[in-house]
């Protein structure tokens, strides 16, 4: 089982001065063409394009020079509510074996490959080499769905926009549906991604799964309301 996890846009800074090592090899060509795109580009020009704030400057120079950048595992780069619910610091090995993070920089890493800091996000646009500026749903391609078509079993609780980096036929998705007072249903920001972290926490935890039912009964057993729509899983949760 993999449970792929969405990324997030703040990133713990620091880490070793070692090499960068990543998973999954026949995403390199794009990755090298991000990191040649981004170090050709002037920082300024990056700020502007890549939307990063006038506060978070050292990201854009950091952008510059990934392949030398200080690195560590991309469970702990990884910072946020979804995180926090997770708690990776204190999960056994065996249970972070179980995650990986989609990425638009890296396509996807397991939770233990080390990664620099970066500030890419699934709706940039970096210039490529020959004067064009693809999105990075053009820029990955199909490589990402075929790496992910070689694992048995995914649960996706990827956001909308980086799935779309990488489909993954016959992945369960997660959805986390907020109930009103009223008795009403949406889906909030802060709770999807707490619930999902939660979520991940007791997959990665708990027995290997290998369907959707099997992902409901721990889901069921860690305490959630959980309802199934086909290969899509719903955690029903009361909201403030």
């Amino acid at each position: 089982m993999l449970i792929l996890l969405p990324p997030s846009e703040t990133k713990a800074p620091g880490g070793e001065r070692d090499a960068m090592s990543v998973s999954f090899p026949a995403l390199d060509s794009v990755r090298v063409s991000l990191f040649d795109d981004l170090s050709a580009m002037d920082v300024d020009e990056m700020m502007a394009l890549l939307k990063i704030p006038k506060t978070k400057r050292e990201e854009a120079v950091e952008n510059q020079s990934l392949r030398s950048g200080p690195v560590m595992p991309a469970i702990y780069r990884y910072t946020g509510v979804l995180y926090d619910a997770l708690d990776p610091e204190t999960l056994p090995d065996e249970a972070i074996r179980r995650l990986a993070v989609g990425s638009a920089l890296f396509g996807v890493v397991r939770a233990d490959d080390m990664i620099p800091r970066y500030r890419v996000s699934a709706s940039s646009k970096v210039p490529a080499a020959d004067g064009s500026l693809p999105t990075m749903r053009a820029r990955w391609g199909s490589a990402v769905s075929e790496v992910l078509a070689g694992e048995p079993f995914v649960v996706d609780m990827r956001s909308g926009a980086y799935e779309k980096l990488g489909p993954v036929d016959g992945a369960v998705t997660v959805r986390v549906e907020s109930v009103a007072p009223d008795g009403s249903r949406k889906v909030v920001s802060h709770f999807n991604k707490h619930y999902k972290g939660l979520l991940a926490r007791a997959l990665a935890r708990g027995p290997e799964v290998a369907s959707i039912d099997e992902v409901a009964e721990v889901a069921r057993a860690a305490g959630y309301v959980v309802e199934v729509n086909g290969l899509v899983l719903t955690l029903v949760v009361e909201g403030t």
